[in-house]
């Protein structure tokens, strides 16, 4: 066996790839899904197109390398996170369109238990603060809203998960007895898993009227009891152990090999997340960041993180591209931004679904501050670049608020890293190296590793350390006084998005 895949479901497509010892890519293909907005601030996926794609980006990529099934150790899975869908056990058939992570339409269910007083019993068990991003309210928004998920959940028939459960259930049979898991990286942010005992919590579970019959299994992120294995009648066509399961910014911690504590990374991606490992402390944030699991390498054990999420970075260029028209490609961005020296004085906060982390405001929505006849399409591209970066600087001025550790460099990955212009500007923004490995799709890296370990085909943390190498650092440019004055301003533009609906 010579190779270790993963599946990368991420929220605006899927992504399989097949890694070798050395933590190299051999071959991977990609399919993006389709993004539905039924309503202003609502948005959801079609889990059944979710799984198509995944079936022919494993064939497309294993038959265009020539792999053979019989070359695959393992496969691990990541996935976007948060993102909620509750199908049929008997028909395998999503009984309502997924409810990704950005959708805001449980606002005025996060609003009540926030008037209830029970932010502080999510935050002390969960290490979650309310909020819409969560998948906890979002299952209850489907019981309390969608007839046919609440007739399947009282008759015992509702399966939930995150995409990862969905996918794994499916790779493993389906319903033909599919296993019906997740791991605690994806169960943490459910608002519903205890970060102590690793389990469902019965009290949050009451508290948002969720039957515990349609929850998965918790299992280990790498899991030497296999979940499952695959089918010869499946896309694998073979017998392969489904055993590594992150969610998709616990992926990117892991495939940075980030396994001591005060060692931490970014991913850039439709959102932006950092992620500082904890070790096995809990560490509750005072300062708008979330706790979280890091992995979990054997059963009611794990590795603990502070994590700042920010919800729009690469999607507020996506943004500019289909329904501004601004740019034909991401790619075009570094080049648009590089033909001016700064933004001409406007600011971009793209609070599309309020704002994440530090602020966890749910009422505030984007704005573009600072205009004059002076800007430009160049000065607006390179603002979108510049929130990218700076919505980074208030996460990271949080988690030396929170952990005491001041950050002397930064490990970033995922697909926006390839933009140089961006990583000098998030060197210039942070006043520190940014440090980028040879392998920026760590994500599903991560996932990789975890399957790995399980079968033997990596030894231990040590084997992956090894793998782990630098393709470039950017050092900042910026004096102390430029890098000030742009915080500042930014620091104002945030308060122009505050409360800006209605409560």
């Amino acid at each position: 066996m010579q190779y270790v895949a993963a599946i990368d479901q991420g929220t605006t497509g899927t992504r399989f790839m097949v890694f070798d010892r050395q933590g190299q890519v051999v071959a991977a293909e990609y399919l993006e899904h389709e993004q539905i907005y039924p309503q202003p601030g609502w948005v959801e996926h079609d889990a059944a197109e979710i799984w198509r794609n995944t079936r022919r980006v494993i064939g497309a990529t294993l038959s265009g390398a020539e792999i053979q099934p019989s070359q695959l150790a393992a496969i691990g899975i990541t996935n976007q996170r948060e993102t909620a869908l509750v199908w049929d056990r008997h028909t395998g058939k999503p009984l309502y369109h997924a409810v990704v992570w950005q959708c805001t339409r449980t606002l005025p269910l996060c609003q009540q238990l926030i008037d209830d007083g029970l932010e502080e019993t999510f935050r002390a068990k969960a290490g979650l603060p309310v909020a819409t991003y969560f998948s906890g309210p979002k299952i209850k928004w489907l019981l309390d809203n969608v007839p046919a998920v609440r007739e399947a959940a009282d008759a015992g028939n509702a399966l939930f998960g995150n995409m990862d459960t969905w996918l794994i259930w499916h790779l493993t049979g389906g319903v033909n007895g599919g296993a019906h898991v997740t791991d605690p990286t994806n169960a943490s942010r459910t608002m519903l898993m205890n970060l102590e005992t690793l389990d469902w919590d019965e009290e949050l579970l009451g508290i948002l009227g969720v039957p515990r019959a349609m929850l998965p299994r918790i299992c280990p992120s790498s899991a030497r009891e296999p979940y499952g294995c695959t089918s010869e009648s499946g896309p694998v066509g073979a017998c392969v152990p489904v055993c590594g399961d992150l969610g998709d910014q616990q992926a990117a911690l892991f495939g940075q090999t980030c396994y001591g504590a005060g060692e931490g990374k970014n991913t850039y991606g439709t959102g932006c997340f950092m992620l500082l490992n904890t070790g096995e402390q809990i560490v509750p944030s005072k300062s708008g960041l979330l706790t979280t699991v890091g992995y979990s390498l054997e059963p009611g054990q794990a590795v603990y993180a502070l994590e700042g999420s920010i919800a729009i970075t690469g999607a507020a260029v996506q943004w500019l591209r289909d329904n501004l028209g601004m740019i034909e490609h991401a790619a075009e961005t570094e080049a648009i931004a590089r033909s001016v020296d700064d933004t001409g004085g406007c600011y971009f906060v793209p609070a599309f679904s309020g704002l994440f982390a530090p602020y966890w405001d749910m009422y505030a929505r984007g704005v573009i501050v600072g205009l004059t006849r002076y800007v430009n399409r160049a000065h607006i591209v390179r603002a979108t670049l510049e929130a990218i970066c700076y919505q980074t600087r208030d996460v990271m001025e949080a988690m030396r608020a929170d952990s005491g550790i001041d950050l002397t460099a930064l490990k970033v990955d995922g697909g926006a890293t390839v933009n140089n212009f961006l990583m000098e500007l998030q060197a210039d923004i942070l006043g520190v190296p940014v440090v980028r490995p040879t392998v920026n799709e760590t994500t599903a890296l991560g996932a990789a590793y975890a399957a790995g370990l399980a079968v033997g085909f990596w030894s231990g943390l040590d084997d992956l350390k090894a793998n782990w190498g630098i393709d470039r650092t950017f050092e900042p440019a910026w004096d102390e006084e430029r890098r000030a004055e742009g915080y500042a301003g930014w620091q104002k533009a945030i308060a122009r998005t505050r409360d800006w609906v209605e409560k």
